[in-house]
């Protein structure tokens, strides 16, 4: 059984109290995926802007 189903199937046997938890936990998780990639992205970019300046770089994209 696929991981979604067997999520799908304990989900069935919760109340809706709990349901409402296990909600606000999923878009926490969700939300902090976010927040970690956009550290990662914006970390990224102090390292990679370097190479974006330089001329090379203009001239290899002026095409587009």
């Amino acid at each position: 059984m696929h991981l979604k189903e067997l999520i799908i199937q304990e989900l069935d046997q919760t109340s809706e109290l709990l349901l409402a938890e296990v909600l606000d936990f999923l878009k926490f998780l969700k939300a902090k995926s976010r927040q970690e990639m956009l550290e990662v992205s914006l970390l990224s970019e102090s390292s990679l802007q370097k190479d974006w300046l330089l001329p090379e770089e203009d001239e290899a994209w002026q095409d587009l």
